[in-house]
């Protein structure tokens, strides 16, 4: 006994994978199925969903295999969300999902949450997955009580990626925090620095922020004559001063560094000054830091709007 062309293409197009509706469907009766397994053309992965003989187990399978076996009103979450959506420091493999209370998953080979409080804006498709939002799966991580830093990863790289933005996190902070949900509190302190790209960046403007220093900008383009300069981490406007965080790594190639002089080179050509603190001075020497903040912006003064 062989499977049909019809399923075999329907199963490619599912990442190897097919229901027990769908079998029905192309008129396999429960006694071909039957065959069908014995016979190792398929085999179960979970309640009515069957894999292909020869497909791989891959992500995306198991992925697929979630939403098919929990029905339309089910969604990729938490971690496996965060990591479709790209979000840093996610778990590549992670296989959770969400579905609609009252129902009750019965026992299921991967992790399926439920929720009350679910609205439009909380799922989208992403690379043919039903998939939380990177906003929901934020507040998901924090209900998980995912590590703070875990958190404030995704929340700085759903920004990055123009996945989501400080307002419409505090938005729909606003509209869950009423439900009593944990991790609400977290969210709302962590995103008083949000909109930085990377952790480092974010621990200095807590830096300056916890300083009592002017607040920079963050991520600002400059452009002269129209064409695009640098984006640079943080601007001082009102002391037309920028300060650049390196990591560890920094730019250590003959290239690079020719590059981050000539950026340099342009922005103070457009009178602005350029300083720059390594991960080191942020993370080690933060007094270092504060200090020379401060005398700088003393040295120069604010300047005056013409």
């Amino acid at each position: 006994m062989h499977i049909s062309t019809a399923l075999t293409d329907l199963a490619a197009d599912q990442d190897g994978v097919i229901t027990t509706d769908q079998l029905r469907a192309h008129g396999v009766t429960p006694w071909t199925q039957r065959r069908l397994v014995a016979d190792g053309w398929i085999f179960r992965l979970a309640p009515r969903v069957y894999a292909l003989r020869g497909s791989p187990d891959t992500h995306r399978r198991r992925l697929r295999c979630g939403l098919l076996c929990l029905g339309d009103r089910s969604w990729v979450s938490f971690e496996a969300a965060a990591s479709l959506h790209g979000l840093d420091r996610s778990r590549p493999h992670a296989v959770e999902f969400t579905i609609e209370r009252p129902r009750r998953p019965a026992l299921l080979p991967f992790a399926v949450h439920t929720t009350k409080r679910l609205e439009p804006i909380d799922h989208v498709t992403v690379d043919g997955f039903r998939v939380m939002s990177a906003t929901r799966t934020v507040f998901d991580l924090a209900l998980s009580r995912a590590h703070p830093h875990r958190i404030e990863a995704a929340i700085d790289s759903a920004i990055r990626l123009q996945l989501s933005s400080p307002e419409v996190l505090t938005r729909r902070l606003a509209t869950l925090r009423g439900s009593g949900r944990w991790g609400c509190r977290l969210v709302e302190e962590m995103l008083v620095d949000s909109g930085v790209h990377t952790h480092l960046e974010r621990r200095f403007f807590e830096l300056v922020r916890e300083a009592g220093l002017p607040t920079p900008r963050k991520q600002v383009v400059f452009l002269s004559g129209g064409e695009h300069i640098a984006r640079v981490d943080f601007y001082f406007e009102e002391f037309q001063m920028v300060v650049e965080v390196s990591g560890q790594k920094g730019h250590s190639s003959p290239s690079d560094r020719a590059r981050d002089a000539q950026r340099r080179n342009e922005l103070q050509d457009l009178g602005v000054r350029v300083f720059e603190y390594t991960y080191k001075d942020v993370t080690e020497r933060p007094d270092m830091v504060r200090r020379t903040l401060r005398a700088r912006m003393m040295s120069s003064g604010p300047l005056t709007a013409a």
